[in-house]
């Protein structure tokens, strides 16, 4: 069902805050600033009462700012996060999510620079939280995945980025465009932070070779990293509001996930004010 690939002596058991999780918790929509100064709007979702707090950030997929993908927040808040989902679509707006979404896609999506500007926005305003510990990851999912590939690339101030299932991280020339100039996978070495992968050996985009070229990728530049492939699963199969839903594949998953942040956020992340 499952085959590991971390890069050899670079992966450990990581352990959660206090063990498992915390109950208080805070979830609201908020604005940050984003690409250009503008504002947008945000999900944000942190746990109550504690100092010395790691952050998230969240890029959510193509499908738009869901509900999946907000529930995504409020878990990382549980598992004693600050995770903040920036609404890369919100200047479509104002409207329904879904609307923003379709809009989104009828214009060709949006560029890769607005989307690292909002993540950059979505980074600093985590970071000067006052009960922020000073470390930010992130994670991203579809085209989320690989905006996070390219930020861990391209930004400073990442610790940690796990990319779930993201598509056109390897792109062919004529796949390239105005809002889309280069191919994530060109700018590897770069990456600035310890790098997870999740992936379904079902997926069509990315394939099982866009998988092999990508981890070949970091090999070459020794960059520390962890894949995980799973069998009897495709794109998207976290999402427990969709037909690609895989409970096993994605409980294992999230345990990798948590197991990752744990290991390169959460060091002393304790305390309880």
């Amino acid at each position: 069902m499952l085959s590991r690939t971390p890069r050899e002596g670079a992966w450990r058991e990581g352990r959660m805050m206090n063990g498992s999780s915390y109950e208080g918790l805070l979830a609201e929509t908020i604005t940050i600033t984003g690409h250009h100064g503008d504002p947008i709007e945000a999900y944000y979702a942190r746990p109550i009462g504690m100092v010395g707090v790691p952050g998230v950030v969240v890029l959510h997929h193509m499908p738009g700012w869901d509900e999946w993908s907000k529930e995504v927040t409020r878990k990382l808040a549980y598992h004693g996060y600050a995770a903040l989902c920036p609404h890369l679509f919100s200047r479509f707006g104002p409207g329904r999510w879904d609307d923003l979404a379709a809009a989104a896609r009828a214009a060709g999506g949006v560029s890769d620079a607005q989307v690292l500007g909002d993540a950059e926005g979505a980074i600093t305003y985590l970071r000067r939280q006052p009960y922020s510990n000073g470390r930010v990851g992130m994670i991203g999912f579809c085209s989320g995945g690989r905006q996070t590939y390219l930020a861990a690339c391209t930004l400073r101030g990442l610790d940690a980025a796990v990319d779930c299932w993201g598509g056109r991280v390897v792109m062919r020339p004529e796949e390239l465009n105005e809002r889309q100039p280069r191919a994530p996978i060109d700018l590897t070495a770069n990456l600035s932070c310890p790098l997870l992968g999740i992936f379904g050996n079902e997926d069509a985009n990315p394939d099982v070779e866009q998988v092999n070229r990508i981890e070949a990728e970091l090999k070459k530049h020794g960059k520390t990293y962890e894949f995980y492939r799973y069998d009897g699963a495709g794109h998207g199969f976290f999402a427990v509001d969709r037909p690609s839903y895989r409970p096993e594949q994605a409980v294992d998953g999230w345990k990798r996930v948590f197991a990752f942040f744990g290991r390169y956020l959460m060091t002393g992340s304790e305390s309880h004010v």
